[in-house]
């Protein structure tokens, strides 16, 4: 029986060119984010990728002590691993992961990033380092005290570096256009491979730092989410129902107290709310029509008025007398005592 020879293992190249593949499959496609085909293409992009930075490692291929003229032009193009890493890490889809997904692609563009500041391969300003106190603990997010915004002066700076950026950017590409075809065919020479990696190291320097750029401003609105989302699952005891409070009286003074007790012959029964729903259901309130009872003068004068708004005959006659007799009799007619 023949032996069943095993696979040979891939190649370094073969599994960085394989990621690569990927990437720009990913990026080119015009399915779902999410669809099965485009999240499969990017596990196994990834899986290629890991594959070939763990070999990177283990054959030590970049020191620190090294200048970029030091690295040979087929090694050269391996510093774009943690990039490319970190492009399709954030391809990933799922909402529970997005802050472990923004995190450790954040992680590979700062590494990328950081090799490339060490070997000088474009002049830029490296972003700050990961807001975690220790290595895998984050700062605890405080929701009442917000960043302060940049100033205009910042604001400004910033923008003019986006600007230049993009146009840096937009340049390093027009001038890729035109190699990558002799490097994809493999009829260009050294210093073409060279000069195109090179370019490609520069490129992915803008587009990494408009990556983290655009993860700072998101990470904080997924941590906020989760804190949220861990607040509401913990489960909020209801509080418990307090007695009534028992109304009390104050009194005048402290011997007062001690002798007569609340003050008065006896605690009252009821409060003022209960008196008056009490008295409201017996209808005996001023405002249910129960009014005092009026006078016997208040009487008369209301029954004298009611008989001349009826034109009663006696009551008119009365009235006409009582006229004519002030008529004759001026006010003070008979009084001579206080005459002088």
């Amino acid at each position: 029986m023949a032996e069943v020879s095993e696979p040979e293992p891939a190649k370094l190249s073969e599994l960085l060119e394989k990621g690569w593949r990927f990437l720009d499959e990913v990026e080119e496609s015009s399915e779902p984010a999410g669809a099965y085909e485009v999240q499969d293409k990017v596990k196994r992009g990834i899986g290629s990728l890991e594959q070939a930075t763990r070999m990177v490692t283990q054959l030590d291929l970049f020191s620190h002590n090294e200048d970029l003229e030091e690295i040979s032009s087929t090694d050269i193009k391996y510093l774009l691993l943690p990039a490319l890493l970190g492009a399709l890490t954030l391809k990933q889809t799922g909402l529970s992961k997005r802050q472990q997904h923004l995190e450790a692609a954040r992680s590979y563009y700062l590494d990328f990033l950081t090799r490339c500041h060490e070997y000088k391969v474009s002049k830029f300003e490296l972003p700050h380092q990961s807001t975690g106190t220790n290595q895998g603990e984050q700062e605890p997010i405080n929701m009442m005290r917000p960043t302060p915004a940049p100033g205009l002066t910042a604001m400004a700076v910033q923008r003019q570096a986006k600007i230049e950026r993009y146009k840096q950017k937009k340049e390093l590409e027009s001038r890729l256009s035109g190699l990558q075809t002799a490097v994809r065919s493999g009829s260009a020479d050294d210093e073409q491979i060279r000069e195109f990696y090179l370019l490609q190291l520069q490129r992915w320097v803008c587009t990494a730092l408009e990556e983290i750029e655009s993860i700072d401003q998101e990470l904080p609105m997924v941590k906020a989410r989760e804190a949220i989302k861990k607040g509401a699952e913990i489960p909020h005891h209801s509080r418990p129902t307090r007695p009534p409070m028992k109304p009390f009286i104050l009194t005048r003074d402290a011997l007062q107290a001690k002798v007569f007790g609340a003050g008065y012959p006896s605690l009252p029964t009821m409060t003022v709310d209960e008196w008056y729903d009490q008295h409201q259901k017996k209808g005996v309130l001023p405002d249910q029509g129960v009014y005092n009872k009026p006078t016997d003068e208040e009487q008369e004068a209301a029954l004298k008025e009611r008989k001349v708004e009826q034109d009663d005959p006696e009551t008119l006659q009365k009235a006409r007398n009582w006229d004519d007799w002030k008529d004759n009799h001026p006010r003070g007619f008979g009084n001579r005592k206080n005459m002088g």
